[in-house]
């Protein structure tokens, strides 16, 4: 398929970029010699597996079926935390994943033994009061006032630290390598006692290891210092960091409008594909479009949606919409379709992978039925 015949909505996830993206992945695991996992919450396009299985080491879930996917379409080694866990899920996932990581000294007591009889690897989840989340504020800061992740610092002398083989922080979102330096020397100098106690820490995700300006290299060099120090496997889960700028959602303009200014309607939607647009929010990136008033045509982008704050942004072109006229939306790949929803019945926008020789593949074809599937009996 070309890249004039692409439906739309549809993501498409450029492999060729991927594939840059996960040499740096695989060149912190060679020269940190630790191990790095994709985060499914962030990414989960089983057809990108096999290109990514080559350069990571497992995938990290967060909760029972992205652990199960993980299992059935990546392999290696799967790890799994979840805020609270039932019985029911801890005895599924002992059967998909070897590392299970509980919430807090509670969870650890109440279902450790189970999975420590199945012989899971065990892992704990510290706030360790160290905040450098850089997108969203509190709304993804794990570290902001009144968290609900991780046992807290003061309270650890409450823990069983002979049940656990895994010191589990994660405290960062979208942050360069001065977040993620920070936080392991953060660690080193305020929870030494319990690193000695453990094999292996878990640094979490949040470290975005392809964007521009990341300093790969000091975040190697932390890496090996902490483990000098204390003799320890190091792990690190990164989601969004390993699909920076590797793919786009495709739309078009199927309507204009004017009420205070020029309305641009769009297949796509913030409220149904792009959902992150309203909840960080933040203003993505259009190729060939420029801020509000820079080109000589400005135009508010929304969704065709009913609910009234479905609006992408404002943005500027050099020549008139129209009906018709593909947009692309930049660095689409983390957060977005794994959000998506059916608000309205509005279809869920396709996924296509365009191949590293320029052939694009559809992988989806959603429609009535999954949006039907989603309701019911």
């Amino acid at each position: 398929m070309t890249e004039d015949a692409l439906p739309t909505p549809t993501f498409v996830l450029d492999a060729a970029r991927l594939r840059a993206n996960l040499e740096t992945a695989n060149r912190i695991r060679e020269e940190a010699g630790c191990k790095v996992l994709l985060a499914t919450k962030a990414f989960a396009l089983p057809a990108a597996f096999p290109m990514m299985r080559g350069a990571l080491d497992g995938t990290t879930a967060s909760g029972e079926h992205e652990a199960r996917l993980g299992a059935e379409t990546f392999g290696k080694e799967v790890h799994v935390y979840s805020p609270a866990y039932t019985r029911g899920e801890i005895e599924r996932l002992t059967t998909l994943a070897q590392h299970i990581y509980f919430n807090s000294a509670e969870q650890l007591d109440t279902f450790g033994d189970l999975a420590i009889a199945a012989g899971c690897q065990i892992g704990l989840r510290v706030n360790p009061g160290y905040s450098n989340a850089t997108l969203g504020g509190a709304l993804y800061d794990p570290c902001a006032p009144g968290s609900r992740f991780g046992q807290t610092a003061d309270t650890l002398d409450q823990v069983d630290w002979s049940k656990v083989d895994i010191f589990h922080v994660h405290a960062l979102c979208e942050s360069l390598h001065e977040g993620s330096v920070g936080l392991i020397n953060h660690v080193a100098k305020n929870f030494a006692r319990q690193v000695s106690m453990v094999n292996a820490v878990n640094f979490g995700g949040g470290h975005f290891l392809n964007k521009p300006g990341y300093d790969v290299d000091a975040l190697i060099t932390a890496i090996r210092d902490f483990k000098a120090e204390f003799g320890v496997e190091v792990i690190l889960e990164p989601g969004a960091g390993l699909v920076v700028n590797t793919g786009e959602l495709q739309a078009r303009v199927l309507a204009l409008h004017h009420n205070d200014g020029a309305v641009a309607i769009l297949d796509a939607s913030a409220s149904t594909h792009m959902p992150d647009v309203l909840e960080v929010p933040y203003r993505p990136e259009i190729i060939g479009a420029g801020e509000p008033d820079q080109k000589p045509h400005t135009y508010t982008l929304a969704g065709k949606t009913c609910m009234t704050g479905d609006v992408i942004g404002k943005y500027s072109f050099d020549a008139p919409l129209k009906p018709g006229d593909s947009l692309i939306f930049t660095d689409q790949m983390h957060y977005s379709f794994v959000k998506t929803n059916t608000f309205n019945g509005t279809p869920l926008a396709n996924l296509a992978l365009r191949h590293e020789d320029g052939r694009i593949e559809m992988l989806s074809n959603f429609g009535y039925e999954t949006f039907r599937a989603r309701l019911g009996q």
